[in-house]
């Protein structure tokens, strides 16, 4: 079938699949549980060689999925948010040594805590770690940017955060799905000093991924997701990101075109286009608070 329907979760299994995984590893935790449920029983059902484990715990999980990419396979780690605080040694230094098969981290965030001791935007993660994150506002989005975060990863070398949140990954929608692709073989980079991080070799890993952010930040500039609708000078603007469209959407109806409004996928910030949906008004609409950090403007959505 080329249509399903799906949950958020689901619909980032079946990407990763589709994106030609080798192997999948989490640790359970709502709302991140099924994404690992989904990828086993596919795997299973249809006698996929795709590796998987439920692993002691989210270090772990990761520290095996950057094992897998190191060998030049795709591999795919996904946990809910405070299991990224628990996942946060490896995250930070496989953000240094870089990937090299497609390492796609997703990460379930549970903003009002609907099954969490706490609420955390993992967005800052990847903020703190200088690498893209992807936040996706329907299934369809879940699917098409899972396997677009794989690409991201293997054309620049380093891991990708996916963030998830609870109603995106716990609701259904019809997602249309694309052709496989195949996993792919294991192999070895030139110098594997990189992946060993004493000191001389993170000194020129961490100085090549400093030299990444002109990339990534072109790419988050040019995203067609990152959608920039200037509607006039005088207009207050709009910063709105992830499913917070949707919410966008249902509260402003038809009034959505009184706004200029930028719609953020990626980070990131595309600061060029965050300036041009601001800067023609005198003031700015936004969810909760600005938080200025030291790369660029985030607008939180909770």
């Amino acid at each position: 079938m080329s249509d399903l329907i799906l949950l958020g979760d689901e619909a980032v299994a079946r990407a990763a699949i589709d994106a030609g995984i080798t192997a999948a590893y989490a640790y359970p935790g709502t709302p991140s549980t099924e994404i690992y449920q989904a990828i086993e029983d596919h795997a299973k059902k249809h006698g996929l060689p795709v590796k998987g484990f439920w692993s002691t715990n989210e270090k772990v999980a990761l520290e095996e999925g950057v094992g897998v990419s190191y060998a030049g396979c795709r591999a795919i780690v996904s946990m809910k948010h405070v299991g990224l605080n628990v996942a946060a040694d490896p995250f930070m230094n496989v953000a240094v040594s870089g990937a090299h098969g497609g390492l796609v981290i997703v990460v379930a965030d549970d903003p009002g805590m609907h099954s969490s001791q706490n609420e955390q935007d993992s967005r800052y993660f990847a903020d703190f770690a200088m690498v893209p994150c992807l936040e996706p506002a329907s299934q369809q989005q879940c699917y098409d940017m899972t396997r677009e975060a794989f690409e991201l990863s293997e054309q620049l070398k380093v891991p990708v955060l996916l963030r998830l949140v609870t109603r995106l990954a716990h609701s259904r929608s019809q997602v249309k799905l694309a052709p496989p692709r195949a996993q792919n073989k294991p192999h070895y980079v030139d110098d594997p000093a990189r992946f060993t991080l004493i000191p001389a070799n993170a000194r020129r890993a961490y100085a090549q991924l400093i030299d990444k952010q002109t990339a990534l930040q072109a790419y988050s500039e040019a995203h067609p997701v990152n959608a920039l609708t200037i509607q006039g000078t005088g207009k207050p603007g709009i910063l709105v990101s992830g499913l917070a469209w949707n919410y966008l959407n249902e509260a402003l109806g038809d009034a959505i075109h009184d706004y200029n409004l930028l719609r953020i996928a990626t980070y990131p910030l595309p600061v060029k286009k965050s300036a041009s949906c601001l800067m023609p008004a005198a003031r700015c609409l936004w969810s909760k608070k600005v938080i200025r950090s030291s790369s660029a403007i985030s607008a939180r959505w909770a």
